[in-house]
């Protein structure tokens, strides 16, 4: 019988080629063979991320309803698995534009991770950046930057934490533009790009896959505000690993 960690393994190979249908196709595989219900329920998880990221909306909305019904089947409560199952279903309601669903979901999250993991804990790093994005959304602002305080603050002292920071400081860019417009936020969205772009060029990351998913994901932004060239060079970093894994 299959394990997580093997699961793991397989899934790095695939996302270090860039290679998402082969993920998917492996993934099932896993469900549609022997296995026990926590494989299960990681699989969907994975799913729901990998839906999220190709834009395919109704099986992303099928693999969350999957993956809580592993989690009912395993009578997880008050469980930090449950509340990253919660986490993967509100990030995927925010990216196809239902940002109330999604910051319900957060708020589940939230409550889980705070009362069970060490202040410390990168994963309430990632979870206060991920809901910072929809406070935004929502136009809650202040709210926002209080979570991206946090998230910097965690990341700061996690080990690989830069990449992380590299995209909470994007996210805050953003985050002013929506407030205060273009052109009065333009000095510190440059103060907050050239920090972001510093933490890419100097983070040293194990897993290259997961640094040539942070280079893609970041370089859109960099070219949205002017910075074609970095938004090149980054798209570069990342097909070159991906061509080379």
């Amino acid at each position: 019988m299959i394990t997580v960690n093997e699961i793991i393994k397989k899934l790095d190979r695939f996302f270090e080629r860039n290679d998402y249908k082969g993920a998917e196709g492996y993934l099932l595989s896993c469900i549609n063979g022997p296995s026990d219900e926590k494989v299960s329920f990681f699989v969907y998880n994975e799913l729901v991320g990998l839906y999220r990221k190709t834009g395919q909306k109704e099986k992303a909305f099928s693999a969350i309803e999957s993956a809580f019904g592993s989690a009912e089947k395993l009578r997880l409560k008050e469980d930090p698995a449950l509340a990253t199952a919660y986490i993967n279903a509100a990030t995927a309601y925010k990216a196809f534009g239902d940002a109330e669903k999604s910051i319900e979901l957060f708020e589940m999250a939230k409550s889980i991770y705070e009362a069970t993991l060490p202040e410390t804990d990168a994963r309430l790093g990632g979870l206060y950046n991920n809901m910072g994005l929809t406070l935004v959304d929502l136009g809650d602002f202040r709210r926002a930057d209080e979570l991206y305080g946090k998230a910097l603050d965690i990341m700061k002292k996690a080990p690989e934490g830069g990449l992380e920071e590299a995209i909470t400081y994007l996210n805050i860019a953003s985050a002013r533009e929506a407030e205060l417009g273009l052109l009065d936020a333009a000095e510190e969205i440059e103060a907050l790009l050239g920090k972001a772009y510093d933490l890419l060029d100097n983070t040293v990351s194990q897993n290259k896959g997961y640094y040539a998913f942070v280079c893609e994901k970041c370089a859109p932004t960099f070219g949205y505000y002017g910075h074609f060239a970095r938004e090149k060079e980054l798209l570069e970093r990342a097909r070159n690993i991906y061509e080379g894994a």
